[in-house]
């Protein structure tokens, strides 16, 4: 019986190659479509994840301005409430805390040798170093002693060595202008990625006590990172550098701080939260396709049966029952989406491998829960839309069926 019933679905099939053909192409573009945006987004995801858990490892970020709400900071970047004191704070009374490093930003025009790029001049301490898994390719740090002097030293990163240098120099001893000012290079950082103003290779450490005194003119920092002792700790700490900063501002009321927190664990959580919910907008937009490969399956199946209305009647004459008739038409349409399914993988699997090879900053990721996903969708899309084609040709009354022209 079963082998019967795939000679004639596969002789009906390829009876009219270019219409099954047709038909087969809009199940390809909606599997296709769907597992290449699935495998985009979680790549997106995988990457997001890397670049935040690459700017340090329980890392905790205290900001002037506002407690955030909603994520938003309501109080502005502008605002100035922290400084070098609440870090050393933080450093000497709070239990579970393995560094701390106070900043100062700023973007400045850096010049060196008729070459200059516009980046961003952080200053800050040794701690950075630990706190953010800063490693130096080649020469070293500023020292306890160029700090206390608030000496004119530097360290780039190897994209600002590319832009003031050229690739492949060791700019070590070089001298650079920040604000008219001139820093020896001491150092240069290992490469650790990123883009845009989100590049931590594109950047310039001074010791803080210098950014203070040449830069920012002012005592206080931007921003305050502190490296949890374990994940495990992250929380306590937390809270309990809150009750510090809140006693050492005289603020008695937590929602009037004038500081906002966040760790690191929080802003994974949001940044996967944010590419899973456009990953799944953009695989429910692909999904649509599907509504309309199945459409077509079913326009293809009911046309069949009523081009096969005079078969069928014969079948039923010479005793065929409507189950096996069912069977047939439903089989059909389950082959077209199977094969439709097998193609749209493949495709899917290639449009996602080029995704890679031609944008280098995203690493596509096939899950094979997608695969299944895709198999078992094409398989439901078979059997919904060609239950109605197939349950029509069963029910066809023979005597009307055999008289059909």
């Amino acid at each position: 019986m079963l082998k019967d019933l795939l000679k004639e679905t596969i002789w009906s099939l390829s009876a009219n190659k270019v219409r099954s053909g047709l038909t087969i192409l809009g199940i390809v573009i909606g599997i296709a479509s769907v597992i290449a945006l699935v495998a985009i987004g979680q790549g997106a995801q995988n990457s997001i994840e890397k670049n935040i858990e690459a700017i340090g490892s329980n890392l905790i970020m205290i900001s002037p301005g506002a407690q955030r709400i909603g994520g938003i900071n309501q109080g502005g970047g502008s605002a100035q409430s922290l400084t070098v004191e609440d870090a050393e704070a933080i450093k000497n009374e709070i239990e579970n805390v393995k560094a701390v490093a106070p900043t100062v930003t700023k973007r400045s025009q850096i010049t060196a040798k008729g070459n200059n790029t516009n980046t961003q001049v952080i200053g800050t301490t040794e701690d950075y170093l630990i706190v953010r898994n800063v490693a130096i390719d080649s020469g070293s740090f500023f020292s306890q002693q160029q700090m206390k002097g608030s000496a004119k030293v530097a360290v780039i990163g190897p994209t600002t060595r590319d832009d003031l240098f050229g690739a492949e120099i060791d700019p070590v001893g070089k001298i650079i202008r920040i604000n008219k000012m001139d820093f020896t290079v001491i150092g240069m950082t290992i490469t650790k990625g990123g883009s845009g103003f989100n590049n931590q290779d594109d950047v310039v450490y001074v010791p803080l006590t210098t950014a203070q005194h040449y830069l920012s003119g002012d005592e206080y920092v931007n921003s305050i990172s502190v490296a949890a002792s374990d994940q495990n700790s992250m929380t306590a700490v937390q809270e309990q550098i809150s009750t510090l900063l809140l006693a050492r501002h005289k603020i008695s009321d937590p929602a009037d701080a004038d500081f906002s927190m966040m760790n690191q664990n929080d802003i994974i959580a949001t940044a996967t939260s944010i590419t899973g919910t456009f990953t799944i907008l953009l695989s429910s937009i692909a999904g649509i396709s599907l509504l309309v490969g199945g459409i077509g399956i079913m326009n293809m199946m009911l046309t069949t049966v009523t081009e096969r209305t005079r078969e069928i009647g014969l079948r039923k004459a010479v005793g065929i029952r409507k189950l096996y008739i069912n069977l047939q038409f439903l089989a059909e349409a389950v082959i077209l989406t199977f094969l439709g399914g097998a193609l749209g993988i493949v495709l899917g699997w290639i449009m996602s491998l080029l995704v890679t090879r031609f944008i280098s900053s995203l690493t596509t990721s096939i899950s094979l829960s997608s695969i299944f996903l895709a198999f078992g969708v094409s398989a439901g899309v078979g059997i919904v839309f060609g239950f109605y084609p197939a349950r029509r040709a069963a029910n066809l009354s023979p005597i009307e069926a055999l008289r059909y022209e």
